[in-house]
């Protein structure tokens, strides 16, 4: 996957936004205002944090040992790190992107979510 499809991906997403609250290279995509990937799209490895279940973040740090590896700056127990430089099939880095939204879309309040809803 190449920064500028996980870029498009991540901004294909329901009421997504990219933001740039740290650095004008620190890609920031929120739903609702509440992060949901972060990236340096200009970085050698390409990685991205992402949200994940705890018992799933721990699965996928033993299965794709040293390609996925807990959150850096972020909460291990709920953010890994993904490196997105063609090692891990693109079909997972989709899924785990997606699962993230999805798990920050669930922690929204219940009419943000609703809103999402919406045409």
């Amino acid at each position: 996957m190449t920064p500028k499809e996980l870029r498009a991906f991540c901004l294909s997403f329901n009421a997504t936004v990219e933001d740039f609250p740290f650095t004008p290279e620190t890609s920031v995509f929120k739903v609702r205002g509440k992060l949901f990937a972060l990236t340096r799209l200009d970085a050698r490895p390409l990685t991205v944090n992402l949200k994940c279940d705890p018992d799933d973040a721990v699965r996928l740090r033993s299965e794709y040992e040293g390609l996925i590896i807990p959150g850096y700056h972020m909460n291990k127990r709920h953010w890994n790190t993904v490196t997105v430089d063609g090692e891990l099939p693109d079909r997972l880095v989709r899924e785990l992107v997606e699962d993230s939204y999805d798990l920050v879309v669930a922690g929204l309040p219940r009419a943000d979510r609703l809103r999402l809803d919406r045409p």
